[in-house]
């Protein structure tokens, strides 16, 4: 087997010590140009490689962030992802990814393996499913950050990038009030997801300053899954007076919610109108589209939770304040109108 070359043998070769060899190949100031060459010179013709394992102990960094998202393939978490790779990237930084699919128990596994590896820090959406956060309270102990996104979890004491849901919301009413809509139905998401709790109380406020009783007939909530995303439309369209509008979740409870309109013989944006959030690029895609959707500027969100993240590593080189800071970054909703395509 051939051996691997080393510091000390690119010493030995230029009769020089191992530390003036270690600080030439990193471009330190306290050696000279001519011993900088002549030691690159060398670790090429030797094809020395760094042991960059040996330098992260050495530093304790792996130069190496976490994320974790409920699912790559939704437009909305792929835009958030491209804009925190881009950021690592420029502080250059690696990005170790893993995907829940909104399953806690596969969430709390890649955790572990993000603390196992001392990554420097982790970004994460949680999954629609997660309702324990013990485990993000044990990062703390390995002093691993931990920057929340979109989906955050009811807790305290955390760092967040988010989106203001109620702003986008209350637009999305103002529209459906002045196209004469006034029983307007609204497909939330899972009880206890943060979110979801958001768009209600939004909704009801909405409502209430249009002077509209809240029917709470009209208000359904799905898991997110096709499945229940039909059930909860259905719901409403059983109803003795159903809605002529109806607010859901995201783009994708929007899209099964149409189709199911459709095999009711009904059209959508004629009988029943939709408004979504997320603004998802899909609706590009197919024929259907609802009246608009709200933006929630996902990029926008990943690319703060990264300068948070990399904000709290410069922390940890400042004094630590008496009174820990927690970082908050929250961007207002807005509703996004559609050239809204023929519908059948």
């Amino acid at each position: 087997m051939e051996k691997i070359p080393t510091i000390k043998e690119i010493a030995k070769r230029l009769k020089v010590s191992t530390s003036t060899v270690s600080r030439a190949l990193h471009g330190h100031p306290s050696i000279g140009l001519v011993t900088t060459m002549r030691v690159n010179k060398v670790a090429n013709e030797l094809n020395y490689e760094r042991n960059e394992t040996a330098i992260f102990f050495k530093q304790r960094k792996t130069f190496t962030i976490g994320v974790i998202l409920p699912d790559f393939s939704e437009a909305f978490f792929s835009s958030a992802l491209s804009g925190i790779e881009d950021y690592a990237s420029k502080k250059n930084y690696n990005v170790f990814i893993g995907q829940s699919f909104e399953n806690p128990e596969k969430e709390k596994r890649i955790l572990e393996t993000m603390k196992n590896h001392r990554l420097d820090g982790i970004i994460i959406s949680i999954s629609k499913n997660t309702t324990d956060f013990e485990v993000f309270k044990q990062l703390k102990k390995y002093n691993i950050p931990i920057v929340f996104f979109d989906r955050i979890p009811g807790m305290e004491d955390i760092h967040y990038s988010a989106c203001n849901l109620q702003s986008g919301m209350l637009q999305a009413i103002d529209c459906l009030i002045e196209k004469g809509h006034r029983s307007i139905g609204l497909i939330n998401g899972p009880s206890q997801l943060v979110a979801s709790k958001e768009r209600l109380d939004a909704f009801k406020k909405g409502l209430n300053d249009h002077q509209i009783a809240i029917n709470t007939e009209l208000i359904v909530s799905s898991d997110l899954s096709s499945e229940q995303n039909h059930q909860a439309t259905q719901q409403l369209l059983s109803l003795a007076e159903r809605p002529t509008a109806i607010i859901t979740f995201n783009d994708y409870v929007a899209r099964d919610a149409m189709a199911l309109v459709k095999t009711h013989n009904l059209v959508v944006n004629r009988d029943i109108s939709f408004i979504s959030f997320a603004n998802s690029p899909i609706w590009s895609f197919m024929d259907n589209s609802p009246l608009a959707s709200i933006e929630q500027f996902p990029q926008k969100q990943g690319i703060k939770a990264a300068e948070i993240l990399f904000g709290l590593f410069d922390d940890h080189i400042k004094e630590k304040p008496l009174t820990p800071v927690f970082h908050h970054a929250v961007f207002d909703s807005s509703m996004v109108s559609h050239a809204v395509k023929a519908m059948a």
